[in-house]
């Protein structure tokens, strides 16, 4: 990978998370309403999102171009889980602030839901600390035998797989809390929370197969079901977020409850993104895939389908609404930060060959190939002979 290119698939979600809390700050600074509050928190927190995301991608490249030290296999991840246990714990903090404002009643619970995401992204950045093995492992044939001794340990991957996996599941169950009336607050406000709970739930159900793919290439035991089941569980959820906030939308008319159709619809289109990652690491693995070169352009797609959906709710006058059209720039913000990711796996597991740091084409190896002295043929290693001193 181009050295150049590589700091600016580093910078790109840094860029977007910073756009994001800007924006949030902004609402939160010059917007009034309480719906401004929800919106300039979960807009803030969101850059939380692209934070472990550069942290993914930090330490996928820097493997790539040759700079990956022990700290680095440290400092990335806990960039990341650091970041997710702030969020966390500023989103219980609003839920347990007394007196509540009806405001942070939704807010804790999205900003709490996003900090599950970031746990489920922190993971993939842990798993991704070997991720240069996953070239090396597809080049084998089908059906070796797994990698001896193994990159991680049980007990690791366990951890690994646990982690989103216990995200998602207290996710899912808050959020179904939320729905069926308890968890205190009004009437409206468990309506928004729950529903977006459950968009959030989506996507951090959609990482574990994320996390498991890479995992599972990296130790050398993916198999053929999985190159289908992740990629397709993938596709449902987002499919299921997308459905979800149509019928929000259709079965309801207030505008609070509207808005939270349209950010679970965001929340789907994000789900789609994160489908990209997947789908790329299966069609690459062990065949050629003329094709995976066009896969980043699903995050791409996504991000603009935000954006656009954004801009059509800013022409609401209705405040409510409003807050749906904030919070699709952000989630539009995590889409194309994801597009950096999805690159980079896209040059790491062989889209296309690598470039050395200056940009020009690596020298050929040293050994192992022939000369051919600028004919095409080969001269067994030979010095061509019009390279011979004259005697």
């Amino acid at each position: 990978m181009n050295y150049k290119v590589s700091v600016l698939f580093r910078a790109i979600p840094v860029l977007m998370g910073a756009v994001s809390a800007a924006l949030g700050g902004y609402v939160l600074a010059h917007a009034s309403g309480p719906s401004a509050r929800v919106a300039g928190l979960v807009l803030i927190f969101l850059a939380a999102i692209c934070l472990c995301l550069f942290s993914t991608a930090a330490t996928i490249i820097r493997q790539l171009i040759g700079r990956f030290s022990a700290l680095d296999r440290m400092l990335y991840p806990a960039l990341g889980f650091a970041v997710s246990g702030v969020t966390v714990g500023y989103g219980l903090s609003l839920l347990t602030e007394t007196p509540r404002p009806p405001p942070d009643f939704v807010a804790g619970h999205v900003v709490f839901g996003v900090g599950m995401i970031c746990v489920c992204v922190s993971a993939v950045a842990t798993a991704s600390t070997r991720f240069v093995m996953i070239t090396e492992n597809s080049a084998l044939p089908e059906g070796s035998p797994p990698r001896s001794p193994a990159p991680f340990g049980p007990l690791t991957v366990r951890v690994l797989l646990a982690l989103p996996a216990l995200a998602a599941l207290v996710t899912w169950v808050w959020a179904f809390v939320l729905l069926a009336g308890g968890g205190g607050g009004a009437a409206a406000g468990r309506f928004t929370a729950g529903h977006v709970m459950a968009g959030l739930a989506l996507v951090c159900t959609c990482l574990i197969g994320l996390v498991a793919s890479i995992l599972r290439q990296i130790q050398n035991t993916y198999t053929r079901r999985e190159r289908v089941l992740w990629p397709a569980a993938a596709a449902c959820l987002g499919a299921v977020g997308i459905v979800w906030g149509l019928l929000v939308l259709a079965l309801h008319d207030r505008s609070t409850q509207l808005s939270a159709g349209y950010v679970v619809i965001g929340l789907g289109l994000i789900c789609w993104s994160i489908l990209s990652k997947v789908l790329l690491l299966a069609l690459v693995w062990r065949r050629k895939a003329p094709l995976a070169n066009r896969v980043p352009l699903i995050p791409v797609g996504t991000a603009l389908l935000c954006l656009f959906l954004a801009s059509f709710l800013f022409e609401s006058a209705d405040s409510a609404v409003l807050v749906a059209a904030r919070v699709l720039i952000g989630l539009g913000c995590v889409c194309f930060s994801l597009f950096s990711i999805v690159s980079i796996l896209e040059s790491g597991t062989g889209g296309g060959d690598d470039d050395s740091e200056d940009g020009t084409t690596p020298a050929a190896p040293e050994t192992g190939t022939p000369a051919t002295g600028g004919t095409g043929r080969t001269t067994g290693g030979r010095e061509p002979p019009g390279d011979r001193p004259a005697t």
